[in-house]
């Protein structure tokens, strides 16, 4: 064989005899998304959207030809809904793919699990990097394990901070839950700082005499440590009977220049275990309620003393009156702040047999429609549901949560007048309502009814 020929077939160059790199070609344009309204700069455009093979989009003024085109006839565009506090850490290996099918078809494509998430974040996101995913998913460090695992301060510091440095989106910790020193907290919150992440609180306090102290504990947290904090659905853990209070606080500190932000869910009940804190000793006369007042979700059941005792020994979950969170005196006073944002604080977990609060699968296309029943413009709220959540979880969400040139594709089309949440306490598990079509990463995860591609990816630091 000649020597020309030879090298040639072998990508040899006659130049140092070292192989030729093969050129890379840029990403072109898979679909084109057409004939809906678009969320651009905070405001609904007329504009065509290019979905290219890398999973990053590109805002088009015109359709160019041959590219395969997906048309969506008046419907709206916005960003993939972000759910910085679901709720999947009891048994994420055995229930990750219902929690995901839930969110997906809620038009979530990024759900952070903020409030809880992980002890050991290395192992993970190894593991769960391994495996195909419906939405895009990161996790906290979820102190309340580490505190269960570690005897010492020191070395539950040095857990946290382990777990920082492998990439986990901010701290978390549930102080009503699991009650915790005020200087022990203050040291979890400057770890967050330090690394420039957020500290997520849930308040030490959920009763009327006592709500607001736990309002105060979080600005002075913030405060002494510097960090940004989050308050975990403000409306049922600190807001619940003196929200405009609590909000005026909030306002003031950040006024001051501190950093503190909040969630709520649009739904105007809580819903939390039998074996928690909350159902301790006294917990009818600290919320006025009743065995007969508890639902068990997933059937609609209502409790007895008896079977109260019986479904705490099996652990599970039961929702209070509709009502108990007056939507008007609560979520939407709430919902008039520049930093108050929707999280979820769920996740569906099983099916059959569910047990979790519908908010796990109806969050967002419920809070869609009570904003625009409430009178928020269709922007307003979506951005309670994107930009905002983006925002707290910057950079690792740089790419996300907003639709412009080179931006991942993670986008949901639905129709305004439709959109709405169809979970109940009695049945959970339901898709919601107006939600046509979702895009995670490019690819189409969801349309019409139909489950689609698996091309969620970990976001982490």
């Amino acid at each position: 064989m000649r020597r020309r020929n030879f090298l040639a077939l072998t990508g040899t160059s006659l130049l140092g005899g070292l192989p030729t790199l093969a050129k890379v070609l840029p990403p072109t344009l898979e679909t084109v998304v057409t004939g809906g309204n678009v969320l651009i700069d905070g405001a609904w455009k007329t504009a065509h959207l290019g979905i290219r093979t890398d999973g990053s989009m590109e805002v088009l003024q015109n359709v160019p030809t041959g590219i395969p085109v997906t048309d969506i006839k008046g419907k709206y565009v916005s960003p993939g809904f972000i759910d910085i506090l679901a709720d999947n850490a009891a048994n994420p290996e055995r229930t990750y793919r219902i929690f995901e099918k839930y969110k997906v078809t809620d038009g979530v494509t990024t759900a952070l699990q903020m409030h809880g998430g992980s002890a050991k974040v290395a192992e993970y996101y190894k593991h769960f990097g391994s495996l195909p995913h419906r939405i895009n998913f990161g996790v906290s460090v979820f102190v309340m394990r580490i505190r269960y695992a570690k005897p010492t301060l020191g070395e539950r510091l040095k857990a946290v901070e382990q777990n920082l440095e492998a990439g986990a989106l901010g701290v978390s910790h549930s102080i009503e839950y699991q009650p915790t020193p005020y200087e022990e907290v203050l040291q979890y919150a400057r770890l967050a700082k330090k690394y420039d992440r957020p500290f997520f609180l849930h308040l030490r306090y959920s009763s009327e005499s006592k709500e607001l102290e736990g309002v105060d504990e979080a600005i002075a947290i913030a405060k002494n440590s510097g960090a940004r904090v989050h308050i975990d659905h403000l409306h049922s853990t600190g807001g619940t009977f003196h929200m405009a209070a609590a909000l005026a606080k909030i306002r003031l500190a950040n006024q001051s220049g501190l950093r503190i932000t909040c969630c709520v869910y649009p739904y105007s009940f809580w819903a939390t275990y039998l074996h928690s804190k909350r159902f301790d000793e006294g917990w009818r006369e600290r919320y006025g309620l009743d065995y007969k007042d508890l639902r068990l979700v997933g059937t609609g059941e209502r409790l007895t003393a008896e079977s109260f005792l019986r479904y705490k020994k099996d652990m599970k979950l039961v929702a209070v009156p509709e009502g108990t969170m007056p939507m008007d005196q609560t979520i939407d006073l709430a919902l008039k702040e520049e930093f108050c944002m929707i999280g979820s604080d769920g996740g569906i977990e099983y099916e059959p047999g569910a047990n979790s609060h519908p908010r796990g699968a109806g969050c967002f296309a419920t809070a869609v429609r009570h904003g625009l029943d409430i009178g928020m413009s269709l922007e307003q709220i979506i951005g309670k549901i994107t930009s905002l959540p983006r925002g707290l979880i910057l950079p690792a969400m740089k790419d996300r949560g907003l639709i412009q040139n080179g931006s991942k594709a993670d986008l949901v089309v639905f129709d305004p007048k439709k959109i709405n949440g169809r979970a109940s306490v009695e049945n959970p598990n339901q898709f919601s309502e107006g939600i046509s079509m979702v895009f995670v990463n490019g690819k189409v995860a969801y349309k019409e009814g139909v489950l689609g591609t698996e091309a969620g990816v970990p976001i982490k630091y």
